[in-house]
């Protein structure tokens, strides 16, 4: 059986499957909901099976969908590696770059690095897509990202990693806390953060990330192996509002090096080292496995890169 896989088809299907819904789904398409719909069975009609199941109001793929759903998503990405190499080919001067960076990385990373992205491209718009979690899941689902940076240790075969840098996890706490008055320059050095005492901090009221999150779940292993249960008031996703509720003598916190160092303070926090070789986070740069990458968003990646050093 002879079978033509239509640009628009793949993108009604594939944004059907997205939703679970066809009224949301035709929502973000702009046509009408009898209009998707219309298409849809046309298209099942042609194929001679269901590519989805309605239980209630929601559309569930079938086997067969899930199928055409794989084929749809690597045809749509090779349509979209090649306008990109095309437009590049035809112009150097215009172009999109799409990224997505948690948040709290995002407000470090992104105002020291595109300003001096935009004065070698001055005419190449970036997108940057804020997400909070499963960046990795949305990198593989939503072909429109270019490449993704995040902490993430578990490996997807469908993607290529290139390793951007590691920092330190540091123990953060107020100048007016009394373990501030214990803080003393480690060896003498200028920079260097004095070591934790963590019997000290044994008591004390702990801002924590949840487990799931990269910082998180390295505190947590680190509380485990020195045998503190720690108090916590608050747990947050967001490093930047535990910096601050540490700031207002909340509790203590810890966070990545860089976090601390971008957010500007009235006074400025008393860090310790961790001393732990398992107290630093890793940041990783990811895109799907062989997808173009323009000349400029291989100067952006460089410039990842250049951050960490």
């Amino acid at each position: 059986m002879e079978f033509v896989m239509n640009i628009h088809e793949l993108n009604y299907v594939l944004c059907i499957a997205k939703h679970q819904n066809l009224t949301k789904a035709a929502r973000e398409l702009f046509i009408s909901q009898p209009t998707l719909s219309k298409h849809l069975k046309k298209l099942e009609r042609e194929l001679g099976m269901k590519l989805f199941a309605r239980i209630d109001n929601c559309y569930i793929p079938t086997y067969a969908g899930s199928r055409y759903l794989k084929y749809a998503a690597g045809m749509l990405a090779l349509k979209q590696d090649w306008e990109k190499e095309l437009l590049e080919l035809s112009s150097s001067n215009d172009g999109e770059l799409h990224v997505a960076i948690p948040l709290m990385r995002s407000s470090c990373m992104v105002p020291v690095i595109l300003p001096v992205f935009h004065e070698m491209h001055p005419n190449i718009r970036v997108h940057i897509l804020e997400e909070t979690y499963a960046i990795q899941e949305c990198l593989l689902k939503d072909t429109s990202v270019d490449f993704a940076l995040f902490n993430e240790t578990n490996e997807n075969p469908k993607l290529s990693y290139e390793f951007l840098g590691k920092e330190p996890i540091l123990l953060a706490v107020s100048p007016e806390h009394p373990l501030a008055g214990t803080a003393k320059v480690k060896n003498g050095r200028e920079n260097a953060y004095p070591p934790v005492n963590w019997e000290a901090i044994r008591d004390e009221n702990f801002i924590l990330h949840f487990p799931e999150q990269n910082t998180g779940a390295i505190t947590e292993r680190l509380l485990q192996k020195h045998h503190i249960t720690p108090r916590v008031p608050f747990y947050t996703r967001n490093t930047q509002a535990a910096l601050l509720l540490m700031m207002k003598n909340q509790g203590i916190c810890f966070a990545p090096e860089t976090y601390i160092r971008n957010m500007s303070f009235e006074k400025d926090p008393i860090c310790f080292s961790l001393e732990d070789e398992e107290a630093f986070t890793s940041t990783v740069l990811a895109y799907r496995k062989g997808a173009y990458l323009t000349s400029y968003a291989e100067d952006f990646i460089q410039l990842a890169k250049d951050y960490f050093k």
